[in-house]
């Protein structure tokens, strides 16, 4: 089964970013993409001088128009569509950082709100952004079993593991990696370590340029990286079979093999 990543530079003006996301869900049909994913911050770019109150001001509900005008899209074309917004919250000036999967028929069959803020390295998400409480369930789809992570939640093992455990054939991780010292080598090793330790496939697509490093991935449930699209703005595909998780995790069946019987938090 195909699938398509989109690597784009997000414009400060939604109606821009908007248009670009549905020529690229069309192309993607075309092509026979049974899945279109795309990065973080797909609706429109925030930069440092924009503040909390004007981001509040520019999100939207997840029945908005950019989600409705997206599912719209991904019903004429019969695919199925991983994005983000900025969903509005019910607290003052802060928005949350929401992925989305809407399926075929242009349904949205699950939604989640990132947990895990970007308060690190010298940024701080939190000035701005409203955290998630809780990790969605693995949703259905004709891939398989999709679980959905966005960003910095990579870095907490954790998360990955839970919905691996529970049902994640898949791990989808829309993303805006931020550019730094050894910030890429982090990327890969990280994308790779979860395929891995999960015996699943990862899909990262990440926005490229303003701040961001692209590199947008596919890692199969064997950490092989089968399609980085480095430094370039477009449309990727990769071909993934659940047939491989499930050969993967018979012959390296790290999920079954796990003690949780005596796992627990070691006390002094």
């Amino acid at each position: 089964m195909k699938v398509a990543i989109v690597q784009l530079k997000a414009h400060i003006e939604k109606k821009k970013n908007l248009q670009k996301i549905l020529d690229c869900i069309e192309t993607a049909a075309k092509k026979g993409a049974e899945l279109c994913a795309f990065p973080e911050f797909m609706m429109f770019y925030t930069n440092s001088d924009q503040s909390a109150r004007q981001l509040a001001e520019q999100a939207e509900t997840i029945n908005g128009n950019f989600v409705k005008q997206i599912a719209k899209t991904a019903k004429k074309n019969k695919i199925q569509v991983v994005g983000t917004i900025y969903e509005k919250s019910k607290k003052k000036d802060r928005v949350y950082d929401t992925a989305f999967i809407i399926s075929k028929s242009g349904k949205i069959v699950s939604t989640y709100r990132k947990i895990h803020l970007y308060d690190a390295l010298g940024f701080k998400e939190s000035t701005k952004l409203e955290s998630g409480h809780k990790i969605a369930r693995p949703a259905k789809t004709t891939l398989g079993k999709l679980g959905m992570l966005i960003c910095y939640d990579l870095r907490f093992p954790e998360m990955s593991r839970i919905l691996a455990s529970s049902g994640s054939e898949i791990l989808v991780v829309p993303s805006a990696w931020v550019q730094g010292p050894n910030k890429e080598e982090h990327w890969l090793v990280l994308n790779k370590t979860r395929a891995i330790e999960n015996g699943c496939y990862v899909i990262a697509p990440g926005h490229l340029g303003n701040i961001y490093c692209g590199r947008s991935l596919v890692v199969d449930p064997y950490g092989k990286i089968i399609l980085d699209m480095k430094h370039k703005s477009g449309i990727g595909y990769a071909d993934i079979s659940l047939d491989l998780v499930k050969k993967t995790r018979l012959s390296l069946p790290l999920l079954k093999n796990r003690r949780t019987d005596i796992y627990s938090d070691l006390s002094l």
